[in-house]
């Protein structure tokens, strides 16, 4: 039994009902008198006026027809396309509606997505959570490291292979900042992201780290 793509049968059969909509205008325009030809030439003059607008909507109904066929996504994958992230719920004939992070279902041009990058965060089986962790100037690093390194591999959903990276990533004015990248699948990613910054805080905290913060000096005319 032959399994159709439900974006391609969606993608078609809106594709029919414009094509069928359209013989049913001029049919009835016929049926009423009204001569095929001249409707043709109203069709053609009205397409001079506007043909500006219409470009648009072909360049889009265009893209639409290559996002099947090269299918850099489909329905259900959460991606950022467009400038656009979320999840994707259809690809219509001249847009593609997408699902963002805060529930609001955003309308994206096709031509748009198809003229930029496409980001598919479902593609592989897994993602990189990427944190940052600030440490004084002062402190084991080494300590450090090795703790965040154990606590952030028992939170729940982070994967073993690969282990999570705890590096340090840069240098600056307060100490040196550490990279805190855990490893989970598709479904847990923002789980692990916000457990992983609760343990951060927690694991620091409990061992004896001071916070570290960036210093501010204010300096003003004396009075």
């Amino acid at each position: 039994r032959q399994h159709f793509d439900p974006m391609l049968t969606r993608y078609m059969l809106s594709f029919m009902n414009i094509a069928l909509n359209i013989v049913l205008v001029v049919a009835i325009l016929g049926y009423f008198g009204v001569q095929t030809t001249t409707f043709a030439a109203l069709v053609a003059g009205a397409g001079v006026a506007i043909g500006a607008a219409w470009s648009g909507l072909l360049g889009n109904f265009a893209a639409g027809a290559f996002l099947l066929v090269l299918k850099p996504f489909k329905v259900g994958d959460f991606v950022k396309a467009g400038d656009v992230t979320g999840t994707v719920k259809e690809v219509g004939l001249f847009v593609t509606s997408i699902v963002t992070l805060d529930n609001v279902l955003t309308f994206v041009g096709n031509g748009k997505i198809l003229g930029n990058n496409i980001e598919n965060y479902s593609t592989n089986d897994y993602r990189r959570v990427e944190l940052k962790c600030q440490l004084s100037s002062d402190a084991d690093h080494v300590a450090a490291m090795e703790l965040l390194r154990k606590q952030v591999q028992a939170i729940p959903n982070v994967l073993a292979d690969p282990a999570p990276v705890i590096e340090i990533l840069e240098f600056n004015s307060v100490g040196p900042v550490l990279t805190v990248f855990p490893f989970c699948n598709n479904a847990h990613y923002w789980q692990v992201y916000f457990d992983t910054n609760r343990t951060i805080r927690e694991t620091l905290t409990q061992a004896g780290f001071a916070y570290a913060l960036p210093k501010q000096v204010w300096v003003g005319k004396a009075a």
